[in-house]
């Protein structure tokens, strides 16, 4: 760790608290309707709510809001999946991509409506120009204002009292889509356009070469089969190639809903990688304060909407020290490197020179230090999206953006996802506090009771569930085993880390597992679907029994939760409840590997 890591880390974090206190602001005034914008809109509002048949005025209990938000995140998946199938036939395909196979196509739709953007294909080589506009980014909006819109009926829950409703769905989801995610995506989309970030809607062009490159290509015959030699050789003629084709398209739309919904996933499969997706220093910086922004400012609005701001901070507090401690460890990480190479001896006597950290599969435009800030910011968030190959990430490297996609991704987390997962380990941790002291828990004025924690018990459980059930199910079969690229206790990481991707609808990868066959596009669409909405459903059962509950006053014997004591608590509720479900798995993947790293293995 050096001065300039520890400045581009800490430059970043100050720019992202900066800047979510006004964006907390007018996310209030969109979501009450108080903003101007809002009025502006009011009447293609209007419209689509007549359009739609729907009545802004009549608002939802939770079960009519889970319904809602099930059903119209089903037909998602129908829409997302008929098109991928039909692409062919459709125009905005210059490249004339085909079909998406049967399990290719059903796990690409579960992903994109999930907010997961698990991509097992090479999207500038399977998707048309249409199927990423109408499909992929049209999801990656309504997937985003999903959890936007839940985590807004979780805190109507406890800023509302003896209420039978939370909300209604279409309002909530409209107002967040057009007044929020739509123009932040416009700024973000210029933005990169002025850093390099193309958007166009050309055919793949044809560049000439600097270098003739040469290889051996099959020799075939009249009828296009490849020739045989008399010992059943293929033959082969050298062949020159001095051309290059260079994949086109509208990328700076989709690149950035994709970082502001925490989405993922990327136009071309080199991801935030790719030049043309992320070509400088300041792009990359601007798609890590994009995948962060809005979860941050949530919290805060969290406290504007319960009328106790000091709540909405001591959860901005949790999330930041936490992501803090993650971003100096990976630097950290990457910076030591392998220590059978960070001492050089050039003879007997002389100094040893230090490395450079493990710079291997990273971008030297943006060196370990912004790699390191981009890891963390893509797994502590629900995004997915890499500018760096984890899978060339050290043991401990690799072990940190596993273990923040397993603690439910709530270290700021996805848009909406991450506040509302963080809100339910507030619950458990003033649960464990009430047995403490011997007396019923309380938070932000509403007593936290055996309904609660049921519910709380299933979002906590269900991931880590989903997760290991599936981890298990993949290296006990021949069909899972057969997609490791890499043998021991990494293949087991890149297993492990693929689920830990898929239930937190993450959508990152390790990158050595091929997980495009059948086997793993039906399991990780299962592990993605229920992971997204089977934790959704008892989020919204809990607004729904919190808003209809009395507030009670403070007493002497109330536990202040908007102090030190209390972030404490709930990052400890945390890590011991999150992180120790996972340690077995976590100690036969990173932890062999560090181990057999450490004795030169």
């Amino acid at each position: 760790m050096n001065a300039n890591n520890v400045l581009q880390a800490g430059l970043f974090i100050v720019v992202l608290l900066a800047a979510a206190v006004p964006v907390a602001r007018y996310l209030g005034a969109v979501i009450d309707g108080s903003s101007r914008v809002v009025r502006i809109g009011a009447p293609l509002e209007r419209l689509l709510y007549r359009v739609a048949g729907v009545d802004p005025s009549e608002e939802m209990g939770w079960k009519h809001y889970a319904i809602a938000t099930v059903a119209f995140n089903v037909l998602g998946v129908l829409f997302l999946y008929v098109l991928l199938r039909v692409q062919g036939w459709l125009p905005g395909n210059p490249q004339q991509f085909g079909a998406m196979s049967v399990d290719s196509a059903f796990n690409t739709a579960v992903s994109f409506v999930a907010n997961t953007n698990w991509q097992d294909y090479t999207p500038e080589q399977t998707v048309s120009y249409l199927t990423q506009m109408l499909g992929l980014t049209v999801q990656n909006f309504l997937s985003a204002a999903t959890g936007i819109v839940v985590v807004i009926a979780l805190i109507r829950g406890f800023a509302r009292h003896s209420a039978q409703t939370i909300g209604n769905f279409w309002v909530d989801l409209t107002r967040v889509t057009l007044y929020v995610l739509i123009p932040m995506a416009a700024i973000v989309a210029a933005l990169l356009m002025s850093q390099g970030v193309i958007q166009n809607f050309k055919a793949y062009q044809d560049v000439p070469t600097l270098q003739t490159t040469t290889y051996a290509a099959p020799k075939l015959d009249a009828q296009g089969n490849p020739l045989k030699d008399a010992k059943g050789n293929p033959v082969t003629v050298d062949t020159p190639v001095k051309t290059q084709t260079i994949a086109m398209g509208p990328v700076a739309s989709q690149e950035a809903i994709k970082m502001l919904g925490t989405n993922g996933g990327g136009f071309f499969n080199g991801n935030s990688a790719h030049p043309f997706e992320n070509p400088t220093p300041f792009s990359n910086m601007l798609q890590m304060f994009a995948i962060l922004i809005i979860p941050a400012a949530l919290a805060l609005l969290f406290g504007r909407m319960i009328g106790d701001r000091r709540q909405g901070v001591a959860v901005l507090a949790a999330m930041t020290i936490a992501f803090g401690v993650c971003v100096f460890g990976e630097i950290a990480a990457e910076q030591g490197g392998n220590p059978a190479f960070t001492a050089l001896n050039v003879d007997q006597s002389a100094n040893a020179l230090q490395s450079g950290g493990n710079a291997e599969g990273k971008e030297t435009r943006f060196g370990i230090a912004q790699s390191g800030i981009f890891t963390v910011a893509t797994t502590a968030a629900s995004c997915g999206a890499v500018a760096n190959t984890h899978d060339s990430l050290t043991p401990l490297g690799g072990l940190l953006p596993m273990l923040l996609m397993q603690l439910g991704e709530v270290i700021f987390g996805g848009v909406g996802s991450g506040l509302y997962g963080m809100l339910v380990f507030a619950l458990l941790a003033v649960f464990v506090a009430g047995l403490m002291i011997g007396r019923t828990p309380e938070y932000v004025g509403k007593k936290i009771e055996a309904y609660e924690m049921k519910m709380v018990s299933i979002v906590v459980l269900l991931t880590p569930l989903l997760v290991l059930v599936g981890t298990s199910f993949a290296v006990l079969t021949d069909a899972g085993r057969a997609g490791i690229a890499n043998p021991d206790a990494h293949g087991f990481s890149e297993i492990l880390y693929a689920f830990s991707s898929a239930a937190n609808n993450n959508g990152s990868a390790f990158a050595g597992l091929s997980v495009n066959t059948p086997f793993y596009n039906w399991l990780t669409a299962i592990a993605m679907w229920f992971g997204r909405f089977g934790t959704i459903v008892p989020v919204l059962a809990i607004a729904g029994s919190l808003a209809a509950k009395k507030r009670i006053g403070v007493t002497g014997g109330t536990l202040p939760t908007h102090g030190p004591l209390f972030v404490v608590l709930l990052l400890g509720t945390v890590l011991l409840v999150g992180a120790l479900t996972y340690v077995p798995a976590l100690a036969l993947g990173p932890g062999v590997e560090h181990l057999m790293m450490m004795g030169a293995h």
